[in-house]
């Protein structure tokens, strides 16, 4: 219910998008780690820690990107304005 003494509120401006919660930093970090600890310990170590690293940033990355995809498409340039 409005009444007309009250201001008219601006439009809603765009939603924030905040990523759902994941597991892809704390491996990343396992990963690092192991990689790490690899190279002071044994090179098999290090190659295992290092395709495991590998392997969470590609899924990061393809993650990251269908999310973006997902997102409503703004046209910045538009004759709206």
């Amino acid at each position: 219910m409005s009444n007309q003494t009250d201001p008219q509120l601006p439009p809603v401006g765009e939603e924030i998008h905040l990523p759902g919660g994941s597991w892809q930093p704390l491996l990343l970090t396992v990963g690092v780690v192991i990689t790490l600890l690899g190279a002071t310990t044994s090179v098999w170590i290090a190659v295992i820690g290092l395709v495991f690293t590998l392997a969470v940033i590609v899924r990061w990355i393809q993650d990251t990107r269908r999310d973006i995809a997902a997102l409503p498409v703004h046209d910045e340039h538009s004759d709206d304005h």
